[in-house]
């Protein structure tokens, strides 16, 4: 008996006593995880503060002002040092130390090891040897300065405190168990038959797992009261484990069921969509009014081409042609709002809204644009049609949430803005261009992206069908030739001459453009429309605003 007894005293008391252990350690690891976490992001608003204040006074572009930034971050990293072990550095894009508290004295094999653990971009805790000991550190990448910045600190001074909380848990596992069994000797010696039975009423649950087993209550005293609590118990534990084999079940459908439901509207609604509406799905029937990124692309002269493909051909080639123009929106997290027809319809800034959602439209509108280049390339390969596209893009406010009915619904967009985006797809045929997007996206470009390397060429000012107020349309490339480079500021400077009214000087602008870029359909359009402007002047409230009457 008391062999059988003393491990339903001593498991519980190991079990408790593990799981306070797991406990503390969790919490004290989890204080420390988050003293860590606390400093490195302290740091990094420190760092992201300290840049911001190089790019508001226009210092970003001085070697000294941004070696006296990084000096001040290693200040302040040495500032909320704790401790003598504990050490922030950072490594930068090949692999050397480029700051620090003090010195790693990282070995070559440590330093190749630590890159690749960086360049991984693992989040939260993670682990290193870092001058011949093994820390603890945690890391964030700061791209201004293209450095990984780490607060690292010994592993056994990391974890000394759970290690201390393992050898008390030791000692008193080891107090309570030999209670245990002082105790046990005790009972047994007083209450060998009745107990008995119960041990071996609990035996045979233990091997057969029957929880309807139950134990005669032979007498009315402790033992008995025994019985009856282990009967009470094995009762509600039958009770108890057949709920939760139902719960298990049913949790098992549920899973299964909405695992489906996801796979299956993945197709056609946006993950992120999906995920919101699970989240809430109260929410998700609410429309909003937000400002955000609308993109049309369309494919040039397509009844021309579905007529000469055979629908087989068409439909595989607009399959691999879609497939690569959906793969960059979701690259630069838009969402793919609808096909029309040939056409793609998408926008940024929602269901979640981003700083660099316009630039993030018009680096995919560019992307798409090179994208068919490629496609055109694999087309020329197999005999097959080449595809040309044209993109318009605006940025505006519009109205965004599901529309539709209770038997179809779309997360959609609709507004002016999106109108108008669709307006900017129609104009590039106008205007002989690949790509054009609206003044109101231009003007974000230039609050939230200055340097990300784009270069402007205003087109003209028109008012498209349905409205009466102007506005600006531009082409836009990231990488010009040497030409165009020359052309594209002297095109500006006629712009600039010709809502001036300076007629006669924008011409000559334009015919300089027209030397530099033989056959330029703009070019040739503005110089012809200064010429006629120089002849018979326009009236005095002439605003340079061209009605388109089309789409």
């Amino acid at each position: 008996m008391f062999l059988v007894v003393l491990p339903l005293i001593i498991v519980p008391l190991i079990l408790a006593e593990t799981a306070s252990y797991f406990h503390a350690v969790n919490g004290v690891t989890r204080l420390g995880r988050q003293l860590l976490g606390f400093k490195l992001g302290e740091l990094e608003k420190f760092a992201n503060s300290q840049w911001s204040l190089l790019v508001e006074n226009n210092f970003a572009g001085r070697p000294d002002m941004v070696e006296a930034a990084k000096k001040a971050v290693e200040q302040y990293g040495r500032s909320i040092i704790l401790t003598d072990s504990e050490i922030i550095f950072a490594v930068d894009n090949y692999g050397s130390i480029a700051m620090a508290t003090s010195d790693p004295e990282l070995l070559p094999p440590e330093k190749e090891a630590l890159f690749q653990i960086l360049t991984a971009e693992n989040q939260g805790l993670q682990s290193a040897f870092i001058g011949g000991e093994k820390r603890i550190f945690q890391s964030f990448y700061f791209t201004p300065f293209g450095w990984h910045i780490l607060i690292c600190e010994k592993e056994q001074v990391f974890f000394s405190e759970a290690k201390s909380i393992a050898a008390q848990t030791i000692i008193t596992l080891c107090a309570a168990v030999i209670a245990a069994v002082i105790l046990l000797i005790y009972i047994t010696s007083h209450f060998t038959k009745p107990l008995g039975r119960i041990v071996q009423a609990m035996n045979g649950v233990m091997e057969t797992a029957d929880l309807s087993s139950r134990v005669e209550v032979e007498y009315r005293d402790e033992t008995g009261v025994l019985a009856q609590s282990f009967n009470l118990m094995t009762e509600e534990l039958d009770k108890a484990y057949r709920q939760i084999k139902r719960y298990a079940f049913d949790a098992v459908l549920a899973g299964k069921k909405e695992e489906r439901i996801r796979q299956i509207f993945q197709k056609y609604v946006p993950q992120n969509v999906i995920e919101r509406f699970f989240a809430s799905p109260e929410k998700m029937l609410v429309g909003e009014n937000r400002k955000l990124s609308i993109l049309f692309s369309d494919i040039r002269s397509f009844t021309t081409i579905s007529e000469g493909m055979a629908p087989d051909d068409l439909v595989n080639s607009l399959n691999r042609y879609f497939s690569g123009q959906v793969d960059i929106i979701y690259k630069r997290k838009g969402i793919v709002d609808k096909y029309i027809g040939d056409a793609i319809m998408a926008f940024w800034g929602a269901p979640e809204k981003h700083e660099d959602d316009a630039l993030q439209s018009v680096l995919s509108g560019l992307e798409m644009i090179e994208s068919v280049e490629k496609f055109n390339i694999n087309q020329r390969k197999i005999g097959k049609c080449e595809f040309h596209i044209g993109i318009g893009i605006n940025f505006g406010e519009v109205t965004v949430g599901n529309i539709g009915s209770e038997r179809k619904m779309d997360y959609t967009v609709i507004g002016d803005a999106v109108n108008l985006a669709s307006r900017m797809e129609g104009l590039t045929k106008t205007y002989h261009s690949e790509i054009l997007i609206s003044e109101n996206i231009f003007e974000e470009l230039r609050r939230t992206a200055p340097s990300a390397g784009l270069t402007y060429r205003l087109i003209d000012t028109v008012a498209v069908k349905g409205k009466t107020q102007g506005v600006k349309i531009y082409t836009i490339k990231r990488n010009l030739s040497s030409i165009e480079q020359k052309a594209w500021p002297v095109h500006n400077q006629g712009m600039k001459l010709y809502y001036n009214r300076s007629f006669r000087e924008a011409a000559e602008r334009f015919m300089e453009v027209r030397s530099l870029l033989p056959g330029d359909f703009n070019a040739e359009n503005m110089h012809k429309r200064c010429v006629d402007y120089a002849a018979s002047p326009p009236p005095d409230n002439w605003n340079g605003v061209e009605v388109m009457k089309t789409k």
